[in-house]
């Protein structure tokens, strides 16, 4: 519960049909399995207590009756237990039988859900014993209590804000319009499904399709619970396949014909900020709700739930390589766009030998290429200065010659050292001042080159560098369009790999494997015994933290503490707490104060779900204080 984490668990019991006495035993043991757990919503499957396949037998008032106690019986073994519990059986009321989903919290019936959509087609014919469920909530006597009874009902957590649940269940999830939906626009962050879906070939794909898409559509998390061993196979087959989802992205889902529980940890902060992101959620729907409000004690939940450490990067090779290809579409697609309207046909750009100019090289050679453009029309300026290694400055210049660019060397030290005289700089103080007067007179060099040769200066900065304001302002920090702008340090690496590995070309494969194998760094300090001495992740930190810091706390909206939390599980065995703390706060204090830098891009293209443009994505005072954000980090240890 604490940091928005709630663990929540979909649930098939072995039932046997028509034996209500047992079934509530069943659920008993699940449910004491799933306490134990910590699970604190937890859902069975539809028709549970008496099983989906009694056919006529709903119509027996023995059956209707033995369904009742069994739900007491469930009601009783959910006493002093913190969980709200959602089981299915079948109802009488006022002459109707309905399918319904009762939901119980610490020894309550707080309220009984029915089916709003009964099918009837095919396999299904639910209409032969079950009504429609009633959308206004009604009052249902129950051996003398007053049991809300609706399809619009919504249960609130009262310790936990932001944490609402409703109700579906099976068919609802199917039609048209379902009532998650009308659930979702009336506040429910998490709704439950309880189902008794059957099993033909390709069905299991179709239904977590369905599953994704709705807790994607309606930003919630979605608990789905399948019959499976137990119900009559006498026509039909169900495999209790169970599926946790949130935003889009399955959890956890079981094996079919196993009866395995799913537990999943619902980040109930993250539905809540994304909702707030999108800001075009929420019409409200005709229909009246009635709100219940239950109560959870807030503990630490017990993550079961793993956090990527690269999550900028797919884990999976095929997708990566997808992704990869389509980034590189977007960047020169852009730039495309950007010479098209300028009738321009020539483009300079800085390299160093390193991964984000080379990357903008790359990008630009595809787009001269999609443009019909000569690529001698590249300017590929190397200005070797103080920094300049042996080993990048004969990459920079095997890579241009190799993509058939233009390769300009001009070298920048006298220009450099006259600039020092001019200022007061002592050559041998290597202080910022010494830094930037490199950098700014590498721009300098490319933009009034582009000037003589009526072209664009392409910038090569990434977006982890513009996260961290890792650049001289009005140095490589300008361009004329920035390809890398929106993308981070960690895909910067797999966009050049993937190059390297699908560019048919053993020459130019070399040379971008051994800029992959070259450290980051923006060598204006003089090299050491022919080493680069500056090293980018020294100073600043590493970037697959950065990045991982940016991704949680822009595109997820996590907390500080937060943030910590799971980076601490991401990076298990690679960095210690303290490691990650230090480069936590250096993240908060880099990230606000140098938003000055960011305020002032130039163009280049969003590519992904997280982007820093003053334009778009990021409207970021200048002036905005980390002040908050690091006070929270301050007593985590």
């Amino acid at each position: 519960m604490i940091n928005g984490f709630v663990k929540v668990a979909a649930v098939t019991p072995k039932i046997k049909v028509a034996d209500p006495v047992y079934n509530a035993q069943a659920v008993g043991e699940k449910l004491k399995e799933a306490y134990s757990r910590g699970a604190k919503i937890i859902a069975f499957p539809e028709l549970c207590l008496t099983g989906y396949t009694c056919g006529d037998l709903f119509q027996q008032k023995v059956l209707l009756d033995g369904a009742l106690q069994a739900l007491f019986q469930v009601r009783e073994a959910t006493r002093g237990k913190d969980a709200l519990v959602f089981v299915g059986l079948p109802v009488a009321r006022d002459g109707k039988l309905y399918n319904v989903a009762a939901v119980l919290k610490d020894g309550e019936l707080l309220g009984m859900v029915p089916k709003a959509n009964i099918p009837s087609y095919a396999e299904f014919y639910e209409g032969r014993h079950f009504a429609e469920g009633n959308r206004k909530t009604v009052d249902f006597y129950l051996e003398g209590e007053v049991v809300p009874f609706g399809t619009n009902l919504l249960f609130e957590c009262l310790t936990m804000p932001g944490l609402t649940v409703g109700c579906e269940i099976c068919e609802d999830l199917w039609v048209a319009d379902p009532p998650g939906t009308d659930h979702a626009l009336m506040g429910a962050t998490v709704l439950v499904n309880l189902s008794a879906s059957n099993e033909t070939v390709g069905k299991d794909e179709y239904r977590e399709l369905l599953v994704k898409s709705s807790s994607a559509r309606l930003l919630c998390g979605y608990i789905y619970a399948s019959a499976g061993e137990g119900e009559s196979t006498q026509d039909l087959v169900f495999g209790g396949h169970n599926l946790i989802a949130e935003n889009g992205t399955i959890l956890s889902q079981s094996k079919r014909f196993m009866g395995e529980t799913v537990y999943g940890d619902l980040d109930m902060e993250r539905i809540n900020a994304e909702r707030r992101r999108m800001g075009t959620f929420g019409k409200e729907p005709a229909q009246p709700y009635e709100v219940i409000g239950f109560r959870l004690e807030i503990e630490e939940t017990k993550l079961e739930r793993t956090f990527d450490c690269t999550p900028f990067v797919p884990s999976d090779e095929e997708k990566r390589n997808k992704r990869c290809e389509e980034i590189l579409s977007i960047q020169a697609y852009g730039l495309k766009k950007r010479y098209e309207h300028t009738g321009l046909k020539t483009a300079v750009l800085g390299i160093s030998g390193g991964l984000d100019s080379t990357l903008a090289l790359l990008v630009t050679v595809r787009t001269f290429d999609m443009l019909g453009l000569p690529r001698k029309g590249i300017h590929a300026v190397t200005m070797p200065c103080f920094g300049t290694t042996d080993r990048t400055y004969d990459n920079a210049c095997k890579l241009a010659r190799t993509l058939g660019a233009t390769l300009l060397e001009i070298d920048i030290r006298e220009a450099v050292t006259l600039h020092f005289k001019d200022i007061g700089q002592d050559t041998d103080k290597h202080d910022v001042t010494y830094e930037n007067s490199q950098a700014r007179e590498r721009t300098q060099v490319l933009m009034d080159l582009s000037n003589r040769l009526n072209g664009l200066v392409i910038g090569t900065g990434d977006m982890s560098e513009l996260a961290l304001g890792w650049a001289t302002y009005n140095g490589d920090h300008m361009s004329m369009y920035g390809v890398n702008a929106g993308v981070p340090k960690t895909l910067v690496r797999h966009l050049v790999r993937y190059y390297a590995d699908t560019c048919e070309n053993a020459e130019l494969s070399g040379v971008l494997y051994d800029v992959l194998d070259t450290p980051v760094s923006p060598e204006l300090l003089p090299p050491v015994e022919g080493h680069i001495a500056q090293k980018t992740e020294d100073l600043v930190g590493p970037y697959e933290l950065h990045d991982f810091f940016l991704y949680y706390m822009l595109r997820c909206g996590f907390s500080p503490e937060k943030v910590y939390r799971v980076a601490k599980q991401a990076f298990r065995g690679q960095y210690d707490p303290k490691t990650i703390l230090k480069w936590l706060k250096t993240f908060y204090k880099r990230f606000f104060s140098q938003q000055f830098k960011r305020s002032c891009l130039p163009d280049g293209p969003k590519v992904g779900s997280v982007a820093l443009s003053p334009r778009g994505d990021l409207r970021m005072p200048s002036d905005a204080c980390a002040r908050i954000w690091l006070d929270r980090l301050g007593t985590l240890n």
